[in-house]
């Protein structure tokens, strides 16, 4: 379906030549060949991106002049520009879906694709292919179930975002992290350990909603749309989306609630959802029945909330409960936990005799009550979750174990590039002792797989540490101290 045609809807421009006495293969020499080819697309990339910025600004205009007004009129600025966006920023490697097109055999004839695609999205003509399942190990163990699309989907999907986003995110609210532009992970934890170090916490609430991509009422989510997208054919795509199902075992499932995790529209779709949900009801809770102070931090489906006296985080919890309960939502009971934490908390417990305070996750890190290391104030700690760094060095082992011949120098590199991508998440201040266990561990891996390359093996330990100081970086501290960046980030 997807094989190379012939197509003159781009032809690439090349230097005729203008006398009839010139050869042939002159003319078309200097800029033609691969790189015209490559310089027309990369221009033509440019000029998608643009006009993909263009119709995003004319609907954060549209936004601002009427913020409670609600949008009528949005698939017009899907056009084969915003089409041809949404394809080059996927990614090239991912896995088919269920039609099997991968992101090579659909850019061989690109342009025919995409003029055939947006006639059927205006046309109506378009429908959604059920999702491929997949399931992937969790880090702290378990399966998660995917949710891959196919890749005429996906290229939707991503155009849809491209124009809900700038709508939404007029409407979030500042304590929400996940899945939005220019927030990432570290945000949301710079702004919980600069709440619990500048505000008079006493107690956290690490809330963690069970199967929340499964359990999602689609009812509730389009209604929660369609209270600010009044384009019907916009909504009509989404619910096209929701009801196409997932194939697993050869036979399409089609569930009356949920939305298959790891679709490109998925994150908006939950951060919607939630923010109807949870969002405005925790702000209206904060300000109408909270007595001390409050945080608030959501990413994704973890949310942690901190509060200055335990009678409000009880009332909370509780009300929580029956407020998600009205939207088909729950907290799971294993994960989710009130704990005394902050400043004092030491202090308090110890008056009381109870011992230290007790730790939560979140994020991947352990937030750890603690003291500078001159023993005057209190420090926020953070550690790397054992489970997670102990998931990370298990998956090493079994690649290197699977590939034991490899050439030392490709492996050094390989696992240099690990070492590298773990510090650039986990390399916060407090945490560098994980870091140092991290390459001590994944060293230890290493000359485990190379003596395991034969009997006769004499791998040292002296020769493996040489190779780790050639390949591996050591620990170094690569972000800056939580309230730093978060005072830049947030100058207020």
């Amino acid at each position: 379906m997807y094989g190379p045609k012939e197509s003159d809807s781009l032809i690439v421009p090349g230097k005729l030549a203008n006398k009839a006495g010139q050869p042939v293969a002159e003319s078309m020499e200097g800029s033609g060949g691969i790189e015209g080819n490559a310089e027309l697309q990369s221009m033509v990339r440019t000029q998608s991106r643009e006009a993909v910025k263009q119709a995003q600004s004319r609907i954060r205009k549209a936004v601002n002049r009427n913020k409670q007004e609600r949008l009528t009129a949005l698939l017009h600025h899907v056009t084969v520009d915003m089409l041809r966006w949404s394809f080059f920023a996927l990614k090239k490697k991912a896995a088919p879906g269920v039609d099997g097109v991968t992101w090579e055999a659909y850019e061989a004839d690109l342009e025919i694709h995409l003029v055939d695609l947006h006639g059927r999205i205006h046309r109506g003509a378009y429908r959604a292919q059920p999702s491929r399942r997949r399931y992937i190990p969790k880090p702290g163990g378990g399966q998660r179930p995917l949710g891959i699309a196919a890749l005429e989907d996906k290229i939707v999907q991503m155009a849809v975002v491209a124009i809900l986003t700038p709508i939404y995110e007029a409407e979030f609210l500042g304590f929400s992290y996940g899945f939005r532009p220019r927030r990432s992970q570290h945000d949301a934890l710079d702004a919980l350990a600069y709440g619990i170090k500048s505000r008079s916490i006493g107690w956290i609430l690490d809330a963690d909603i069970e199967r929340f991509f499964d359990s999602l009422d689609k009812e509730w989510l389009m209604k929660f749309v369609e209270h600010r997208i009044a384009d019907r054919r916009i909504c009509r795509l989404i619910r096209k989306w929701l009801k196409a199902g997932v194939l697993e075992g050869g036979e399409v499932k089609v569930t009356e609630a949920g939305t298959p995790q790891g679709s490109v529209i998925s994150p908006l779709l939950s951060n919607i959802y939630l923010h109807y949900v949870y969002d405005l009801w925790v702000h209206q809770w904060r300000r109408r029945h909270a007595r001390g102070d409050m945080i608030v931090i959501r990413y994704a489906d973890d949310a942690v909330v901190g509060f200055q006296y335990a009678d409000d985080a009880k009332r909370f919890l509780a009300d929580l409960h029956r407020r998600l309960e009205q939207f088909a939502l729950k907290l799971h009971p294993q994960k989710t936990r009130l704990v005394e934490f902050g400043r004092f908390a030491a202090c308090n417990r110890a008056r009381r005799g109870v011992g230290k305070p007790e730790t939560f996750k979140f994020l991947g890190f352990t937030h750890i009550c603690g003291q500078k290391r001159n023993g005057k104030g209190f420090q926020l700690w953070r550690k790397s979750e054992r489970k997670r760094l102990k998931a990370t060095l298990r998956k090493v082992a079994e690649k290197l174990n699977h590939n034991p011949h490899t050439p030392i120098p490709e492996q050094g590199r390989w696992l240099g590039s690990v070492v590298r991508g773990y510090y650039a998440y986990h390399a916060v201040p407090t945490n560098l002792q994980a870091l140092s266990a991290f390459r001590y561990h994944l060293t230890r891996y290493w000359l485990r797989a190379l003596r395991r390359r034969s009997q006769r093996d004499r791998m040292s330990w002296e020769r493996i540490t040489q190779l780790a100081d050639r390949y591996l970086p050591k620990p170094k501290i690569l972000h800056p101290w939580p309230e730093q960046r978060f005072l830049v980030t947030h100058p207020r």
